[in-house]
């Protein structure tokens, strides 16, 4: 065999365990995300309402436990990954939190099932900017978009697959056997992780061709309207979706008339269609850069387009016609998938590689301050007007916020 096949042969097996990475990565977002979803099944089951005894505010209240913790520790956990890679960091905070969602089979009180939730945010906080540290220093500009894309439908496809697997265990078996089954079944992701995925130090150095950002001091990063821009529209974006996390199964229910399983489909196939159109907008991108177009005016179109077809669920709880409201519901939220990998991506592309972890923690704790505020204003606004259409322009008036941030801010700086 010559020198030059061998090389052919090493890349072809560096490129597969690459990409065998970012699958893996998905499938741990898909079980995180499963675990954060769950409890919005669990808290329309009549068991657990019974048991709980809470009220709608209560509700936004435990719902939203989860991304207190989270968001206070993502910066922090972007130093982590930064520092120490995020192959091993990863697999110990995903064995914590699988252990804290069995573990929320034995809670026996409101403050008891709010302090698991607590401590589940904390085990979770360190999945994104390890992901996206990992996926920033194996991929290029030009594959970017898809293995992100690939990375974040998984935070699409695991609330449409927790969707189906709450309601189902939770009719089948009961509250408390749905957390445990699903908590001690997320372990077995651990195993492939462990023995499969390349590892990264702290000291790896990006692919070629990762970045066209210069590198720059972190206080002229945090300085920059790109960041304030970046902050403003992935809250914007995170609001909708941990609104349809959080409390769609429960519109569904309440105030379209549908049954516990037939709110988790319909909750399925919107999150599912999300996650499809988060891939092929990641897709479509990267094909339009490859052909040298420029990929921060590229992602910004994707984004502010997904971010306009978001806007169209303020029109759901105004119709009369269940199956529009529904295919309203679905088309929105499918709709928010352009934006997915592109508004990552362009974060990415904008940013410094040796600052991605702490970076990434700054935007996913604006992403966390949404799945904060978003379960508490929503029960706060059903509880004042008896129904979803102020939630709903709400969202509108968030979504709106982002298409501006992305428009005006968020830009290629300028070079002296």
């Amino acid at each position: 065999m010559t020198q030059g096949a061998e090389a052919g042969g090493a890349r072809t097996k560096l490129g597969a365990s690459i990409w065998i990475g970012v699958w893996l990565l998905a499938l741990g977002c898909v079980i995180a995300y499963v675990d954060r979803v769950n409890l919005s099944f669990a808290v329309i089951d009549k068991d657990f309402k019974h048991f709980f005894q809470i009220s709608n505010t209560e509700r936004g209240l435990v719902n939203s436990a989860f991304f207190w913790s989270y968001a206070a520790l993502q910066i922090p956990a972007g130093w982590v990954v930064d520092r120490y890679g995020a192959k091993y960091p990863l697999a110990i905070c995903f064995a914590v939190w699988s252990a804290l969602t069995a573990f929320t089979a034995f809670t026996t009180g409101f403050e008891t099932l709010f302090a698991v939730r607590l401590l589940l945010g904390a085990g979770e906080a360190l999945m994104h900017p390890a992901s996206m540290r990992w996926i920033r220093y194996h991929i290029g500009e030009k594959r970017r978009g898809i293995a992100i894309g690939i990375y974040m439908s998984g935070s699409k496809f695991g609330p449409a697959l927790g969707a189906t697997l709450s309601a189902l265990l939770i009719q089948s078996y009961g509250w408390r056997a749905m957390f445990l089954i699903l908590g001690v079944a997320g372990m077995v992701w651990l195993l492939p992780w462990l023995f499969l995925a390349r590892n990264d130090g702290g000291t790896v150095a990006p692919v070629a061709g990762t970045s066209s950002a210069p590198d720059a001091p972190m206080r002229s990063l945090l300085a920059s309207p790109i960041l304030l821009g970046v902050i403003i529209g992935t809250f914007s974006y995170m609001y909708f979706v941990y609104f349809c996390m959080t409390w769609m199964p429960a519109y569904l229910q309440e105030a379209r008339g549908l049954s516990l399983s037939a709110s988790g489909f319909y909750t399925t196939f919107s999150f599912a269609g999300m996650a499809v159109m988060s891939i092929v907008g990641g897709l479509a991108a990267d094909w339009i850069i490859g052909r040298g177009h420029d990929a921060i005016f590229v992602r910004k179109a994707f984004t502010i387009a997904g971010f306009l077809l978001a806007s169209t669920e303020v029109f759901s709880p105004l119709l009369q016609s269940l199956n529009l409201a529904l295919i309203v519901s679905i088309f929105s939220l499918s709709g928010l998938g352009l934006a997915t990998a592109n508004y990552w991506a362009l974060t990415q592309t904008l940013i410094p590689g040796n600052k991605t972890g702490r970076i990434v923690g700054i935007q996913n704790c604006a992403a966390s301050v949404a799945g904060i505020l978003a379960p508490i204003i929503t029960g706060w606004l059903v509880q004042r007007t008896g129904g979803y259409a102020a939630a709903m322009e709400m969202v509108l008036f968030f979504l709106a916020c982002g298409v501006l941030s992305y428009a005006f801010l968020v830009r290629a700086p300028s070079r002296a």
